[in-house]
């Protein structure tokens, strides 16, 4: 059982306040999420629980020499990619990537900002320009510079990708580091009486994430990390259907603002979150 699976258990009172938007149908602006994508040490076991989970279908795009790079598709259309781990003991995770126009000037902003490299911005065949990062308190993301590939074909309707969240131990300590490296803007907003603020991260008066403090009850072993949420149709019926499918429900669901969500560990310890919208 993982860290982060062991942490949401002991945590099950974490609130959140997350805003939701309605389906784009034209291209990622740059320094916006875009795209993520699961490391899964079972492709095949990974491929049949989300399947059934939101429906999706599998399409191997690359052979052993680029991890088994899988897209998940959803109608046809891209909305997540699967890929086998890059090293030895690398745990069950999903990654969030943010779109770039120059993904060598925002290396440089990372470590200037007192960040650090994970993986040298470089060439991925048959996608783009990209690298690896970690904020200053150990969340690491990924930034791509698209070229084939231009993220995900459907976000923010049921069953594809629709939040970003920084979960993190210093939401204040980290902000500079965000402002500095893609311009965001950070809205707080008060969750309820004796909880933390929740952040929006905004771009252009736009939010395009959200920021939670890291619950005290969270062992200090587990890092930092972005957090992938998908948006479905009924939380309730989604997180039965994930213990139905082997995975594990870590916190919910609760009610927030605009809907009712729940974070999700799948049964390798991969960490995610569904999310019900309600207008």
């Amino acid at each position: 059982m993982s860290l982060l699976r062991n942490a949401y258990t002991q945590a099950d009172d974490v609130p959140a306040r997350r805003r939701t938007r309605h389906a784009r149908d034209h291209d990622h602006a740059p320094h916006t999420p875009f795209w993520v994508d699961l490391t899964s040490h079972d492709i095949e076991a990974a491929t049949r629980f989300y399947g059934q989970l939101f429906d999706w279908a599998a399409r191997q795009d690359a052979g052993p020499e680029m991890r088994s790079y899988t897209v998940f598709t959803l109608t046809g259309k891209s909305v997540a990619g699967l890929f086998s781990p890059m090293v030895p003991g690398q745990p069950s995770a999903w990654n969030v990537y943010i779109a770039s126009d120059n993904v060598d000037r925002v290396a440089e902003s990372v470590q200037t900002a007192g960040g650090a490299v994970m993986m040298e911005p470089d060439d991925i065949p048959g996608a783009g320009h990209m690298g690896f990062f970690r904020d200053p308190t150990g969340a690491a993301f990924g930034v791509m510079q698209p070229r084939e590939h231009t993220g995900a074909d459907v976000v923010r309707e049921p069953n594809a990708f629709t939040w970003a969240e920084l979960q993190t131990r210093d939401v204040a300590a980290v902000t500079p580091f965000y402002q500095q490296v893609f311009g965001w803007g950070a809205k707080s907003s008060p969750i309820g009486p004796g909880q933390p603020e929740y952040t929006e991260w905004t771009l252009n008066g736009e939010s395009v994430g959200g920021a939670m403090p890291m619950q005290a009850a969270i062992p200090a072993t587990v890092p930092p990390h972005w957090l992938a949420y998908f948006q479905v149709e009924n939380a309730d019926r989604s997180a039965a259907r994930v213990t139905e499918l082997g995975g594990q429900i870590l916190t919910g669901p609760h009610d927030f603002p605009g809907g009712r969500f729940a974070v999700i560990s799948d049964p390798h310890g991969a960490a995610f979150g569904i999310l019900e919208a309600r207008t």
